[in-house]
């Protein structure tokens, strides 16, 4: 009696499998992440970078975090004065130079001093903690491997998408044999 029972209830749920799956990959937008694995570098001029989301227009509407040096740097000046190869699309994109300190302060994070996968995720939200408007965005990643050697991975969606991936491209200014493993297996998706 007991064998038939649970037989029944293994029966059940592959069957309800395949529902349940479509019911979720066809669930509501609720946050977008992305992920790398990062190898931590040694020296100088490496080890930095920045995960923002942009509107249809190209206006950076969050930023969800910048290296330090890149935002706070040494001695009172930011790090991309001194060092313009500091995720410069950042820099440029965000107006950095217009932000202010305490902007500054609310999207910076600390290096990691440990090799890992590190995860961002964007909540719909702006910088001022508002619900945004419906409609395409992008998220960007870009990482200074080493000086003159930039990666920026991108990739477009919708508030309106089901869950799932977001497909990313990726361009690189300079191949650097030393760093080309600071940042592999870079991700996002709709969750």
């Amino acid at each position: 009696m007991k064998t038939g029972i649970i037989l029944s209830t293994i029966l059940a749920v592959i069957i309800a499998m395949p529902a349940m799956a479509q019911r979720n990959s066809s669930k509501k937008a609720g946050a977008v992440e992305l992920s790398f694995n990062y190898q931590k570098q040694s020296g100088a001029g490496s080890n930095q970078w920045a995960v923002w989301i942009e509107n249809s227009e190209g206006k950076v509407v969050r930023t969800l975090t910048v290296t330090s040096f890149t935002s706070k740097g040494r001695g009172g000046r930011r790090g991309y004065t001194f060092r313009p190869t500091c995720v410069p699309t950042w820099v440029k994109n965000a107006k950095a130079e217009e932000m202010t300190d305490e902007q500054i302060d609310a999207v910076t994070g600390a290096t990691p001093s440990q090799s890992g996968i590190q995860t961002y995720t964007w909540d719909f939200k702006d910088a001022n903690g508002k619900d945004v408007p419906a409609g395409d965005y992008k998220i960007c990643f870009e990482a200074t491997l080493y000086f003159n050697s930039i990666l920026l991975y991108s990739g477009t969606f919708s508030t309106k998408d089901k869950a799932g991936e977001i497909k990313l491209t990726s361009t690189l200014t300079e191949e650097d044999e030393a760093h080309k493993n600071m940042v592999t297996e870079v991700k996002a998706a709709i969750k």
